[in-house]
């Protein structure tokens, strides 16, 4: 076998791995199909302090969320469509005022840049209907280090039945 001749096969071994590996990631992550809605359609399915935060990206008041005092085992939903966004064990009492995770179901959030205050901070959003949920930072306990730091009139609390 010549140069050449190893070079393209090693190459076409790769893209062929390459593609079966992203086959695998597409297959292991749920499809999310998008839900839109017009703004009066919003306003008139959320309450004024969730339609202010999921589709205006406002901030809820620190220590306002009654979702801090959740401790029973469930899921942590969003308040917009209802996709289900955090397990209960991944919750923690992080101090801050607003309900935190320290990690997401895989696939359930989209992220983009914020720089509302002049720093950029990672934002994220309902994978589903693009509701604001809140900043994510890497502050957080171990195993991933972060924090997601969520706005609790942005999600609903489902307890695990049994």
């Amino acid at each position: 076998m010549n140069r050449r001749s190893f070079l393209r096969q090693t190459f076409l071994f790769g893209v062929a791995t390459a593609m079966t590996l992203q086959s695998a990631v597409a297959w292991a992550v749920e499809a999310i199909t998008k839900i839109t809605h017009t703004e009066e359609e919003w306003e008139k399915m959320l309450d004024k302090p969730a339609f202010e935060v999921l589709r205006h990206e406002a901030t809820e008041h620190p220590f306002t969320s009654p979702l801090l005092g959740e401790h029973r085992k469930g899921t942590f939903i969003c308040a917009g469509c209802d996709l289900p966004l955090f397990q209960s064990d991944k919750k923690f009492e992080s101090g801050t005022g607003w309900p935190s995770f320290f990690d997401a179901i895989a696939g359930h959030l989209e992220t983009k840049v914020d720089y509302k205050i002049g720093l950029p901070r990672t934002e994220y959003h309902c994978a589903r209907c693009g509701g604001h949920q809140g900043h994510v930072f890497n502050d957080g306990p171990a195993p991933t280090g972060l924090r997601y730091c969520n706005n609790g009139v942005a999600l609903k609390f489902v307890p695990q039945e049994g």
